[in-house]
């Protein structure tokens, strides 16, 4: 079924970050970094099936060439920790062609971005199977300006409205509006939910669905960038106690001293492996709620039985209790009718959830091998690294 994500985050250069860089890496192309004084080459990754940008009818000619577009915000930006882009990066319906992703995309950057006033510079990816890729994982990254764009260009100030968390909520519900309806004009069934999966169980619960409750009793699963999935494969970090914020006034001393910070008690491990703990946790809790239905189903089999051998009470020849035998036997019929409904849905709901315990075991391994493979693979580059003196 589709998956719904949209997050967004500010391109910090305090972060060591270029924003010709990023849109250079998401397009696929080679781009000119003034500030940096480099050529950023990436036409050879792969992946990327269209890259475009989109700016107000009203812009300048300019601003929809990439290099010209990015090195003009560099330069614009004159602080240590100046705030470049706004980078929205949102999961595509792997149920779609890519013709009708493309038009998804499209329309949904130039109504609630474009109409603003930002120039949106977005790259749409695909899967690529080669790198163990899951199939369905077709997304966009959208680069946005944080300044209104016109005739002259762009506005020296920058637009703070588009900070505004109310906005980005609008997004959210707006982008899961916008996939639904392309899924059904599409025909397909399948539909994505904006909200979190608490909020969405509660919904299931209150209309009756059980299966569908079932299936959002989880812990939502977290994303694992490229940092992190560097971080993994490269030397463990080991956790030590560090002296952290400013230096501050204590009861015991008057010399301001830092706060010490235990990181040993608050490690939780990589993000990988924090992401597969979940996932097995998640496998447990499907597999505690199997047995439940399955004794539930056990249950309902033994009153069953219980019921059909009173319904099947022959009548005696005494007419003494006999309108109490056919009541009881009426009262027997109604509650097989009732029994049988009731074990075809924890049969269903039994298959699904097998499904879901099923899918999230099948998750956790295939992030478990990706990093075996990426801790093999640092090993084997380590071991033809050239000797160096010490």
């Amino acid at each position: 079924m589709a998956s719904y994500h949209l997050s967004a985050q500010p391109v910090k250069r305090s972060e060591g970050r270029s924003v010709v860089a990023m849109a250079a890496y998401r397009a696929g192309v080679l781009l000119n970094d003034e500030r940096r004084g480099n050529d950023v080459d990436y036409r050879r990754r792969r992946g990327v099936v269209h890259a475009e940008i989109l700016a107000p009818d009203d812009a300048a000619d300019w601003l929809l060439d990439r290099e010209s577009l990015w090195n003009a915000v560099e330069r614009m930006e004159v602080r240590r920790d100046a705030q470049l882009a706004r980078e929205i990066n949102m999961a595509l319906p792997h149920e779609l062609t890519d013709a009708q992703r493309l038009d998804l995309v499209r329309s949904f950057v130039r109504e609630y971005f474009v109409s603003l006033g930002m120039v949106a510079d977005f790259a749409i990816h695909a899967p690529v199977a080669e790198k163990g890729d899951d199939p369905r994982n077709h997304h966009v990254h959208v680069l946005l300006t944080m300044r209104q764009a016109g005739g002259g260009g762009l506005r020296r100030v920058k637009t703070r409205e588009w900070n505004s968390e109310v906005m980005l909520a609008a997004w959210r519900k707006a982008w899961a509006e916008k996939q639904n309806r392309a899924l059904g004009r599409a025909g397909h069934r399948a539909r994505v939910d904006h909200r979190s999966l608490a909020a969405q169980r509660a919904v299931a619960l209150d209309r009756g669905d059980r299966e569908m409750a079932a299936a959002l009793l989880r812990e939502p699963e977290i994303h694992i960038g490229p940092k992190a999935s560097k971080a993994s494969v490269a030397r463990a970090p080991v956790s030590q106690v560090r002296r952290v914020g400013p230096k501050r006034k204590t009861g015991v001393s008057l010399v301001p001293v830092r706060r010490e910070r235990q990181y040993p008690s608050s490690d939780r491990g990589s993000r990988i492996e924090w992401m597969m703990r979940r996932l097995g946790r998640n496998a447990l809790r499907f597999e505690k709620v199997v047995a439940k239905a399955e004794r539930q189903m056990a249950r309902f089999r033994q009153r069953q039985v219980y019921y059909a051998s009173l319904a099947r009470e022959p009548d005696r020849v005494e007419p003494v209790g006999l309108q109490a035998r056919q009541a009881r036997r009426a009262h027997a019929r109604k509650r097989l009718l009732e029994i049988a409904y009731w074990l075809t849905e924890l049969d269903l709901l039994f298959f699904a959830l097998l499904h879901i315990r099923e899918s999230q075991l099948v998750r956790r391994t295939v992030w478990s091998n990706r990093l075996v493979r990426a801790l093999e693979h640092g090993a084997m580059r380590a071991r033809r690294r050239p000797w160096m003196p010490g």
